[in-house]
């Protein structure tokens, strides 16, 4: 038997590490690098990473339908170039800046005030091109998830999509892992806007090793026939039965309103909505929180702890989709009751989250390795809570239905980022007379947000358990 699915998986897994490399390229150089030359607070990198994430989560409710639509091949293609254009057009916000403000160059606009900037709603001419940018990244990137989803249930059988998709999602954790050591490094030789061109640029290499290589795998010439018939092995039915099914399966349309009419849908729904603000805040924010710990991204400690904290993510995560493929084979549930079963291991994971804040003062490596294995429980829980909608849904609405969740996931990522930024701000400036949980000023801010963080995992799993508390897949007449 081939095992070319697995070559499919890696590709995956390479396009979901350059999308959160690109992801990852701002919040490192925000404080040590852009904030510096424009002077930025929290609330102005809050208000740029809220509105990625509220863009992200409007744009990806379309994002599933246009893969659908066009289908995996081209749809990924677009998605991915549309993502690196975006990022490489980062760099040229300081050129855009200095010509909106009629300043020479970046170095006289970091000698001017905040105040004399150009602004609009509060906020200065390098914000707005910052998002604008971000809101192109955001829409390219919607793309990533919904197509890989829909590859997944394309390339594996059931019992094994928890596991492919552990291990392309796990390219989020190194993505993350990669981005302290390159990018503060990229910056530091060739300067920030080198950062977002080089990391950007990977996208198209990655574009055209995917147009050679990828087709369905009835017609993929790496295919072979035992490898075809392992991928459609989820029934005992002859293969050609088997085919037939998966063509009707296939032909199956659902509209996007129809899908909001089945509980399946919202208990995909709430598992991102509860939990996907929680991996964005951590992304977006770890680098700040070292930095106010003392620890920031230009110093060697800095960055080891950021990479000791994705390495934790990335190690431990890997075995989410391991989980469910033991309860499935040696206990006999079905995929479903598996997934669900580890998603409740894995959602007490990030409780350790509220100690972080609380015993920094010991070590920073502590919060370091706490922060760590709450990422990889939310790695381990996404690859499994994504894997239940190709338990669930015909292979049609897989992409809808990802993106449909993803809204929602967008939409929590916004208000923690957003309020994140402004409760720093206040918290910061009120110094000793704001506190909670004996912590004061910006930390006892971050210690309200790890609160929050412990506790969301359990919160979505029992709602999404009440909603559908078995295995109950959609049949559409």
């Amino acid at each position: 038997m081939s095992s070319f699915r697995w070559v499919i998986c890696g590709l995956l897994f390479m396009a979901t590490t350059i999308n959160y490399l690109d992801r990852q390229v701002l919040s490192l150089l925000n404080t040590n690098y852009i904030s510096v030359d424009f002077h930025w607070d929290n609330d102005d990198y809050g208000t740029i990473t809220a509105i990625f994430s509220l863009f992200y989560a409007v744009i990806s409710i379309f994002a599933g339908r246009f893969i659908d639509w066009m289908g995996t091949k081209r749809g990924y293609i677009w998605a991915i170039v549309l993502w690196s254009v975006g990022a490489c057009l980062h760099a040229g916000c300081g050129v855009a800046t200095c010509w909106i403000n009629d300043v020479e160059s970046v170095e006289v606009l970091k000698g001017m005030q905040k105040a004399a900037q150009v602004g609009l709603f509060g906020l200065t001419a390098s914000v707005w091109l910052f998002v604008a940018c971000r809101m192109i990244l955001a829409m390219g990137e919607s793309g990533n998830f919904p197509a890989a989803i829909k590859v997944t249930a394309e390339y594996f059988p059931k019992k094994d999509r928890a596991l492919a998709t552990s291990i392309f999602n796990a390219g989020a954790s190194i993505g993350a892992l990669m981005a302290p050591l390159a990018i503060p490094t990229l910056a530091d030789a060739y300067g920030w806007e080198m950062a977002f061109i080089i990391i950007g640029a990977l996208g198209f290499v990655w574009a055209g090793m995917w147009l050679f290589l990828y087709t369905s795998p009835s017609k993929s010439r790496f295919v072979n026939p035992s490898e075809l018939i392992y991928i459609n092995s989820d029934s005992d039915t002859a293969v050609k039965e088997k085919a037939a099914e998966e063509e009707k399966d296939d032909g199956v349309k659902l509209s996007l309103w129809q899908c909001f009419k089945y509980k399946q849908t919202w208990a995909f729904i709430v598992g991102k909505f509860f939990t996907d603000g929680v991996w964005w805040f951590l992304l977006f924010w770890a680098p700040d929180y070292f930095n106010s710990l003392g620890f920031p991204v230009t110093t060697f400690t800095g960055k080891m702890l950021l990479f000791t904290l994705y390495l934790i993510v990335t190690v431990v995560s890997i075995y989410g989709g391991y989980l469910p493929k033991l309860f499935v084979e040696r206990r006999g549930m079905n995929p479903y009751a598996g997934r669900m079963r580890a998603m409740l291991i894995f959602a007490f994971f990030p409780i350790f989250a509220m100690f972080a804040q609380p015993l920094s003062g010991i070590s920073p490596w502590i919060p370091a390795i706490i922060i760590g294995f709450a990422g990889a429980g939310h790695q381990a829980w996404s690859a499994n809570l994504y894997s239940t909608i190709g338990d669930m849904f015909p292979k049609s609405a897989v992409a809808t239905i990802t993106g449909i969740g993803t809204m929602f996931g967008g939409l929590c990522s916004f208000a923690i980022n957003k309020l994140s930024g402004l409760l720093f701000d206040y918290a910061e400036a009120q110094g000793e007379a704001f506190s909670f949980f004996g912590e004061t000023g910006k930390p006892a801010g971050y210690m309200i947000v790890f609160c929050y963080c412990a506790v969301a995992y359990l919160i979505g799993w029992f709602i999404m358990k009440a909603l559908v508390p078995k295995y109950k897949p959609i049949v559409v007449e």
